[in-house]
C-alpha cells in the first residue's frame, strides 16, 4: 500500500521497508503493519493534539516531570515550542512505559523505537500468526475468563509496583495472543505516586476488567481487587507476586450521627446544670 506521509521518514532512515496494511484508527493514533528487514512490526502513528480525541488529557499528564526548565516554562506558557514539547512528552510516555513494564514482567508489546511521532514495536499475533484479537472481540468460557482475568490483575499489580497506572484499561486495550492477555495503548499512563487521579483511574481500570470478564464468570462481579491492591500500595507492602483475594473490608465506619448528637446534647445539658448550680450557690 502507499506509504503514509508520517511513516516516510522512517523509510528514509532505513527503519521501515514497506507498509503492509493499515490495522486500525484509534482516538489518539493510526496503527499500521510494516516490514522492517526480516521482521513484521507494528507502527503506531500518533495523531496531532488538534486531531486527537482523548478526553481530559490534563488529568493524565499531571505529575509528569519535565527536567529541562526551559521546556517546562515553554509548556506552561503554551507557546508553539511548548506545545511541540508537550506532544513529544505525550508520545515518549508510551515508549518509556513499555520499556519499564516489560522489564517488570508485564505482558506488553516489545518496543523498538519512536521517531517523528511514530512508535515501532512488536506486532502481537495469535497462535496462527494472525494479528491478535482484542478482548472485546472474543468470546470465552468461564474457566478462560477466570484465568485471563487473574493474569490481567496480576499485571496491573506489577504495573502498580513500578508506579504505573494504565488509566484507560478496557477490553479494547488488551489483546489476546496464544499465551493470554497483552496490555496495549499506554500514552496516557500515569504516575501512581504523583498523579492525584491515580487511585480513581486504577479503580476504573480494574472495574472495566471486572465487568468484561464478569460476563463469562459472574462471580468476578463481586470482587474488589482495586481497593485491596491500592491499600497495599499505600502501605508499601504490595509486591509483583502479591496474591490478592479480591475481598476488601472497609476499615472506615460511617459515623453514627444520632449517637454524636446525643453526646453533644448530654454535654450541653450537663454544662447547663453546672451553671445553674453555680448560680444558685451565688458564685
Amino acid at each position: 500500500m502507499k506509504i503514509p506521509k508520517r511513516i516516510q521518514s522512517l523509510v528514509e532512515y532505513g527503519l521501515v521497508d514497506e507498509v503492509i496494511s493499515r490495522m486500525m484508527s484509534g482516538k489518539e493514533a493510526d496503527v499500521y503493519v510494516v516490514g522492517s528487514g526480516s521482521e513484521i512490526l507494528c507502527a503506531k502513528v500518533y495523531k496531532e493534539a488538534s486531531k486527537r480525541n482523548f478526553k481530559k488529557a490534563v488529568q493524565y499528564t499531571e505529575g509528569r516531570k519535565v527536567r529541562n526548565s526551559r521546556r517546562n516554562r515553554a509548556i506552561q506558557k503554551g507557546s508553539n515550542f511548548g506545545r511541540k514539547e508537550q506532544e513529544e512528552i505525550w508520545q515518549n510516555a508510551e515508549v518509556d512505559a513499555l520499556y519499564k513494564l516489560a522489564a517488570a514482567g508485564v505482558r506488553v508489546p516489545k518496543p523498538s523505537t519512536c521517531v517523528d511521532g511514530v512508535l515501532l514495536m512488536e506486532l502481537v499475533t495469535d497462535g496462527e500468526g494472525q494479528i491478535a484479537p482484542r478482548l472485546g472481540d472474543v468470546s470465552m468460557t468461564r474457566d478462560e475468563a477466570m484465568l485471563y482475568h487473574a493474569m490481567v490483575i496480576q499485571d496491573v499489580v506489577r504495573m502498580l509496583c513500578v508506579g504505573v497506572v494504565h488509566g484507560d484499561l478496557s477490553e479494547f486495550n488488551v489483546l489476546l495472543d496464544q499465551f493470554g492477555p497483552v496490555i496495549i495503548d499506554l500514552p496516557q499512563a500515569v504516575d501512581a505516586a504523583a498523579n492525584n487521579n491515580a487511585e480513581a483511574m486504577l479503580q476504573r481500570d480494574v472495574e472495566n476488567m471486572r465487568h468484561y470478564f464478569g460476563q463469562f464468570a459472574p462471580e468476578l462481579l463481586a470482587t474488589q481487587y482495586d481497593k485491596e491492591m491500592w491499600e497495599l500500595f499505600e502501605l508499601g507492602t504490595l509486591h509483583p507476586e502479591s496474591m490478592l483475594t479480591g475481598e476488601y473490608q472497609d476499615k472506615t465506619k460511617k459515623a453514627d450521627v444520632g449517637a454524636v448528637k446525643a453526646q453533644i446534647k448530654a454535654a450541653y445539658d450537663e454544662e447547663q446544670a453546672r451553671l445553674e448550680r453555680l448560680k444558685e450557690s451565688g458564685v
